[in-house]
């Protein structure tokens, strides 16, 4: 049975485990005595945020999937509120299961009590799966992303 959740604290070594097990990714992610406290860092953050929050699928007690949704408003559309999912990972052994649908869904219902009228996300231009997937649940492909890394060495 899967049971989606807002992420605690003992759920951080499994979730970076999700990461680190990305080959498509790349962000270099492992849990180890010297990152252990960067994590428990970002996490306490986004806990303690009311616009942003983090969740985990569970399947027999294991976290097999995360994704972090960050509400926002903007001038545009009259200051409509918009929410953006970000991180969005299931695990290899698990996926084609319907464990990401099952997410997306959970996140699109939050992001609509919370009162945003778009859910928009991004997605590696080399994740051609996520890509079909996406496409599947009805998300049309509207911007060309861009990004700045800022600081070097992370």
């Amino acid at each position: 049975m899967l049971t989606i959740r807002t992420a605690e604290p003992d759920d951080l070594k499994e979730i970076v485990a999700l990461y680190a097990a990305d080959e498509l990714g790349g962000h270099g992610d492992a849990w180890t005595p010297d990152t252990e406290a960067g994590y428990r860092a970002g996490f306490a953050a986004i806990a303690a945020s009311a616009d942003t929050s983090l969740h985990v699928a569970l399947e027999d007690g294991a976290v097999v999937g995360v994704f972090q949704l960050v509400l926002f408003t903007t001038l545009v559309e009259r200051g409509a509120r918009r929410a953006k999912l970000a991180s969005v990972q299931v695990r290899s052994d698990c996926r084609s299961r319907g464990i990401g649908a099952r997410m997306i869904a959970e996140a699109e219902r939050i992001a609509h009590a919370r009162g945003a009228v778009v859910l928009e996300l991004t997605s590696s231009k080399r994740r051609r799966d996520a890509h079909r997937f996406y496409d599947r649940l009805g998300y049309e492909r509207s911007h060309e992303g861009f990004r700045k890394r800022l600081c070097e060495g992370l």
